[in-house]
């Protein structure tokens, strides 16, 4: 039967660990960019470009 008290605090220890880093990372804006990350996908990646005056063919053999 004391094992049941001892599971008991463990789990509501934990619950309120998990509470408290919840409201941490809502207090320190972890939640407020909602928008951009369902948009980023439509931004077009910048493009690879020469270095050193080299052609773009030179520099994908390159690599």
């Amino acid at each position: 039967m004391s094992v049941i008290f001892i599971l008991i605090g463990c789990s509501l220890l934990m619950a309120t660990a998990f509470l408290i880093a919840f409201v941490w990372a809502s207090k320190s804006g972890q939640y407020e960019d909602d928008y951009t990350p369902s948009i980023r996908i439509l931004f077009e990646d910048e493009p690879n470009l020469p270095i050193n005056g080299e052609s773009n063919r030179e520099s994908k053999q390159r690599k």
